[in-house]
């Protein structure tokens, strides 16, 4: 995801009501977060539906990793030759 500009990526929720497509034009163009603000606190974020669907491929990957890694620790494995040998038995290779 390209980094955050604050210049041009934060928006008062008022503007972006009265220039949604012109947001959603340059959040397509630029993969950039939008940050919208209400009271001038952040009240909303919006994403590109490609970052966003990069990032939840990202989260998924970080947490089979995390899972992955536990199991190791646990000794939860099975060694390669182990699995090599049931794949030829199950699949009738040789």
């Amino acid at each position: 995801m390209p980094p955050l500009r604050p210049s041009t990526d934060v928006h008062p929720v008022t503007d972006f009501r009265a220039n949604t497509s012109a947001v959603i034009e340059r959040l397509h163009a630029t993969r950039r977060p939008v940050i919208l603000t209400q009271h001038g606190r952040t009240a909303a974020v919006l994403l590109d539906p490609r970052v966003y669907e990069d990032l939840l491929d990202e989260v998924e990957l970080l947490r089979d990793r995390a899972i992955s890694e536990a199991q190791i620790a646990a000794g939860q494995v099975i060694p390669h030759e182990e699995v090599v040998r049931r794949m030829r038995e199950k699949y009738s290779l040789q």
